[in-house]
């Protein structure tokens, strides 16, 4: 029996890289795996992989930032799985600038899916789940979240933010059963930081005690911990995963 057997589970942003690596480890651990992302190519791949896990999996195009389509999507997850048990806010994009030559357009864009897009999603979750008395929500923030970040303006905020949902939702949805914790992820090997060049990549791992980036991996064990029932007594929680990078 896995960790998360029959656990309906809808992962943000699951196509690629740590939100993928999240519904590969919640399928190895008996979840059914709801797939959600914006490219249809990347839901096929992601729910083929689930399946071959051997776990039930249906893949969904879900823009976050369009609260009607968030909607629909959560309706057709309970009519055709009749709950949903862990929602994981993964979806997250970066437009990095410093603050004096961040355009209106990068920051909005930042906030739209970081932030905004948490909120859509986990409201459209949050009845269902303490309607039947459990749940679990979990929200990717950031260690550039807790200690902000050169360039990052709109992520930093966006992630700052994210932790105050948590805070504050832990409060509202805990006494009805239903727990709300965040991951801090640090520098972790993901299609994000492909476009760096490789000192600034060798700069991130010197920085690490660890000595190296993190893997997708690593992140989705924490995230399947926090969604099982190993987890039952943590809640309002920010986890962070960084390899030390912070100390």
């Amino acid at each position: 029996m896995g960790r998360l057997e029959h656990k309906v589970s809808l992962i943000t942003g699951a196509g690629q890289g740590i939100g993928l690596a999240s519904a590969l480890k919640f399928a190895q651990e008996g979840a059914i795996v709801i797939v959600c992302d914006v490219k249809q190519s990347a839901i096929d791949a992601a729910v083929a992989a689930c399946q071959q896990a051997g776990a039930q999996a249906a893949g969904f195009v879900m823009d976050v930032t369009d609260r009607a389509q968030v909607d629909a999507v959560v309706a057709q997850v309970r009519e055709r799985f009749g709950r949903i048990d862990v929602l994981v806010n993964n979806a997250g994009v970066t437009q990095d600038a410093r603050l004096v030559k961040m355009t209106e357009a990068q920051f909005d864009r930042v906030i739209d899916v970081n932030l905004r897009g948490v909120f859509h999603c986990s409201q459209a979750v949050a009845q269902a789940m303490m309607d039947q008395g459990s749940g679990v929500i979990l929200n990717a923030s950031s260690v550039v979240g807790i200690y902000g970040n050169f360039g990052q303006t709109n992520y930093a905020a966006s992630k700052f933010g994210v932790i105050g949902f948590t805070k504050t939702w832990s409060r509202e949805l805990g006494p009805k059963g239903v727990r709300v914790n965040a991951v801090a992820p640090g520098f972790i090997q993901t299609p994000i930081l492909a476009s760096m060049p490789d000192d600034v990549l060798k700069g991130m791992e010197a920085r690490v005690p660890l000595k190296r980036l993190g893997r997708a991996e690593e992140i989705a064990n924490v995230y399947a911990f926090l969604a099982s029932d190993e987890a039952s007594y943590i809640n309002g929680a920010v986890i962070e995963v960084s390899g030390g990078m912070t100390v």
